[in-house]
C-alpha cells in the first residue's frame, strides 16, 4: 500500500473518451466531491457536436476539464496536470493541452488496432507502447478488463458491464487524490434505486478502482489539496444554466409574479427548461413549444396577462424570435429573452462557445427596436444577472436580453447562495383603476422614466387595444402619422437610455484608476482576463481590468473610465463586436483581440497580447 501523500495547491484534470464512456458524469462527480471538500473549482465540459459520432473517432471525443485549488481561481486552467484517455482518439485530441511531465492514465483496451486506426494513427504506431510519450508519467490500466473481472459474478451483459468503466477510473482518482467516495455512492443509490443490479455493479466497480490504486505497484504517489479560503457562507457547486434558472425563480418569488417559460429546446440553452420544469412547487409553468416563434409568442402572452414571461434560446433561435421581440418592444411589456450563445452562423458549432451575438442583441430586429442588454460573466454570476434582468424588465416595462454562452452555461464553480434578506426588492405596480383627473384610460401615458402602466387584461374600465402597429402617443390608438411615428421612436429609445440611471456605475475589477492599459471585457472572458491582469499587475505592469455587465445602455461613467487610459484592449470570442460599439459611442481607438475557435481564451495568450501593447 502506498503511503506517500504530496500536498498540492492546484490541480487540473481532463477526462476524455468516447461520448459513450461517461466522461461528463465522471467529471461532474469528481467536481461535486471537490466542492464538498471546500475547494475552489472551475470546470470546462467539452461536448462533441454530433449526437452520436462514430465510436473511437476524433469528432466523437467528449471531454471534461476540472481545476480544483486551495487558492482562489477564475479559469479551468490553460494546461492539464492529468489526462484520462479512455481511447486513442482521446489522447490524440488532448495531448497538446497536457503539461510536460504530466500524468496520462490510459485505458489500454482503447489502444487496440481498431481504435488506433479510427484515431488516424499510422499503421504500426501505438503511442502508449512506442516511447513517444517519454517525458510524461504514463499509467497504463486495462480498465475494460478490470471492470469485467470485478463484475464476473453479475449476470449483466458485456455492454452493461462496460458502461461501468468510468466508475473504475473515478475510484482510482478518488484513491489518487485521497478522497472519500460517499457522495458518489449516494448519487448512484438515488439514480439507480429501482435498478439494483446496475446500482450494485457501479458501486462494486467504483470500489474496485479505489482498491486497484491501493494494490498496484505501477503508481505509488497520492496527492491532497487543502481547503480553499473563501468568504464565509453556505456554498454549493453550480453550473451557469442552473444559476440562471434559480435567479429567475428568486425574481419571481420576490416580485410575486408567476413565472412562465415558453421555450423550444436548443443547445446549449435546453437545461434552463429542464431545471425550471422541476420547480412547479414555486408556481412555475414551463411550456415546450413546437418552435421558437411559438415559444416567444407564448411568453409575450404570459407577460400581457400579468405574469413574468421568459423565453430561452441560442443564436439560431434568436433569429427566429426577432419579429416577436419587436412586438414586445411595441407593446412595451416586460419579457426576459435569454440567449445562451454558441458558435455560428447558421447551425455553426452547436456545442462550442462564442460571443458572437452581441450585435444581434443590439441591432438584430427590423426598425428602431431598442431594449436593454445584460451579460453574465461566470456560472455563479448568472443568478445575479437573471435577477437583475427581471428587475429592469418589470420596472421599466421593456423586454430585456440576457446574454450567456456555452462556456458559462455548462461550466461549474462554487456559489455562495444568498439569504432572502440579501436580495434587492423588485417592485411591481399594476394599474387597477383610473387616477385622479382621468376620465378615460390612456395606456401610453408615461411617468418621468417614460414607463407606461402595466394593466392585467379584463381590469374594469382599463380596456385598451393591443398589436404591432404603431401606437399614437398617450392613447395607444393605431397611428400612421409620420410625426407621431418619429416621436414614438424617440420616446422608446429615451426610455431605454434612462435605464442608465437605474444601474450601478462601472467599477474597475483590478488595477489603478488611471494608467497605460485598460483591458475591457464582457461575458465569459472574465476569468481569463482577470487572471491575466492580476498576474501582470503582480509583475509590476500598469494594467487595469474592467468588465461590463450592462451592455445597453452602458453605465454612465464608462466613458470617463476609458478616457483615463492610454490604450484600451478589448478581447472577445468573436470577430470584433463590442469594440465596434465602444468606438462608435466613445470615439476611442480601442484595440481588438479576437478568438473564434469555439474555445475560451487562455490566460497565457492574453498575457502575451498585453505584453505586446505594453
Amino acid at each position: 500500500m502506498a503511503d506517500q501523500v504530496e500536498v498540492l495547491k492546484d490541480v487540473v484534470i481532463k477526462f476524455a473518451g468516447d461520448s459513450g464512456d461517461g466522461m461528463q458524469l465522471t467529471g461532474s462527480q469528481f467536481t461535486n466531491n471537490s466542492a464538498l471538500l471546500g475547494l475552489d473549482l472551475a470546470t470546462f465540459p467539452d461536448f462533441p457536436a454530433e449526437i452520436r459520432a462514430p465510436i473511437g473517432t476524433l469528432p466523437g471525443v467528449s471531454g471534461f476539464q476540472l481545476r480544483f485549488s486551495s487558492e482562489n481561481i477564475h479559469t479551468p486552467g490553460d494546461e492539464c496536470d492529468v489526462l484520462v484517455a479512455m481511447n486513442a482518439a482521446a489522447l490524440k485530441v488532448n495531448l497538446r493541452s497536457l503539461k510536460k511531465a504530466g500524468i496520462i492514465i490510459a485505458n489500454t483496451d482503447g489502444f487496440d488496432a481498431k481504435n488506433l486506426r479510427l484515431a488516424n494513427y499510422a499503421d504500426g504506431v501505438n503511442p502508449i507502447e512506442d516511447n513517444s510519450l517519454e517525458g510524461y508519467q504514463l499509467i497504463k490500466i486495462d480498465v475494460t478488463k478490470l471492470t469485467r473481472e470485478s463484475l464476473k459474478d453479475f449476470t449483466l451483459g458485456t455492454k452493461e458491464k462496460d458502461r461501468a468503466k468510468n466508475m473504475f477510473v473515478l475510484g482510482f482518482l478518488y484513491w489518487m487524490y485521497n478522497r472519500d467516495m460517499d457522495n458518489t455512492t449516494r448519487f448512484l443509490t438515488e439514480k439507480f434505486s429501482k435498478k439494483p443490479d446496475i446500482l450494485e455493479s457501479n458501486i462494486k466497480v467504483l470500489k474496485a478502482g479505489y482498491n486497484y490504486g491501493d494494490t498496484t505497484e505501477a503508481f505509488t504517489n497520492r496527492y491532497v489539496v487543502e481547503k480553499a479560503k473563501m468568504k464565509a457562507g453556505n456554498y454549493r457547486s453550480i453550473m451557469g444554466n442552473q444559476a440562471l434558472a434559480y435567479g429567475l425563480i428568486a425574481a419571481s418569488q420576490m416580485s410575486e409574479l408567476p413565472l412562465f417559460l415558453g421555450s423550444y429546446p436548443i443547445t446549449p440553452a435546453s437545461d434552463i427548461l429542464h431545471e425550471l420544469s422541476k420547480h412547479k412547487n414555486f408556481g412555475i409553468r414551463t411550456f415546450q413549444a413546437e418552435d421558437e416563434i411559438a415559444a416567444i409568442a407564448s411568453a409575450i402572452g404570459a407577460s400581457y396577462g400579468g405574469a413574468l414571461g421568459v423565453t430561452t434560446t441560442s443564436g439560431p433561435g434568436m433569429a427566429l424570435k426577432t419579429e416577436a421581440m419587436g412586438l414586445a418592444v411595441m407593446l412595451e411589456i416586460p419579457l426576459i429573452i435569454c440567449n445562451i450563445q454558441r458558435g455560428g452562423p447558421s447551425t455553426g458549432l452547436p456545442t462550442k462557445t462564442e460571443q458572437s451575438d452581441l450585435l444581434q442583441a443590439f441591432y438584430g430586429r427590423n426598425g428602431e427596436c431598442p431594449m436593454p442588454v445584460i451579460a453574465s460573466a461566470a456560472p455563479s454570476d448568472c443568478f445575479d444577472v437573471a435577477y437583475e434582468a427581471v428587475r429592469l424588465a418589470v420596472q421599466h416595462m421593456t423586454p430585456v436580453i440576457l446574454l450567456s454562452d456555452g462556456y458559462i452555461a455548462n461550466g461549474a464553480e462554487p456559489w455562495r447562495y444568498p439569504e432572502v434578506a440579501e436580495l434587492p426588492p423588485i417592485k411591481v405596480y399594476f394599474k387597477t383603476e383610473l387616477g385622479d383627473g382621468e376620465d378615460k384610460f390612456q395606456p401610453y401615458l408615461r411617468d418621468e422614466n417614460n414607463v407606461r402602466p402595466w394593466v392585467v387584461p379584463g381590469t374594469p374600465g382599463l380596456e385598451y387595444r393591443i398589436g404591432g402597429l404603431e401606437k399614437q402617443n398617450v392613447t395607444g390608438n393605431i397611428s400612421y402619422d409620420p410625426e407621431n411615428h418619429q416621436l414614438m421612436v424617440k420616446i422608446r429609445q429615451e426610455k431605454i437610455d434612462k435605464v442608465a440611471f437605474d444601474i450601478p456605475d462601472q467599477k474597475l475589477d483590478s488595477g489603478p484608476e488611471k494608467g497605460t492599459l485598460l483591458v475591457l471585457g464582457w461575458g465569459s472572458t472574465y476569468g481569463a482576463i482577470k487572471t491575466a491582469c492580476n498576474e501582470m499587475q503582480a509583475e509590476g505592469h500598469s494594467v487595469s481590468h474592467a468588465h461590463i455587465r450592462y451592455l445597453r445602455p452602458f453605465p454612465q461613467n464608462l466613458g470617463d473610465i476609458i478616457n483615463n487610459f492610454d490604450k484600451v484592449l478589448i478581447p472577445e470570442l468573436n470577430n470584433g463586436q463590442l469594440i465596434k460599439i465602444i468606438r462608435d459611442q466613445y470615439f476611442v481607438d480601442a484595440i481588438g483581440y479576437h478568438k473564434i475557435m469555439g474555445i475560451p481564451f487562455t490566460k497565457t495568450e492574453l498575457k502575451e497580447e498585453i505584453k505586446k501593447l505594453l
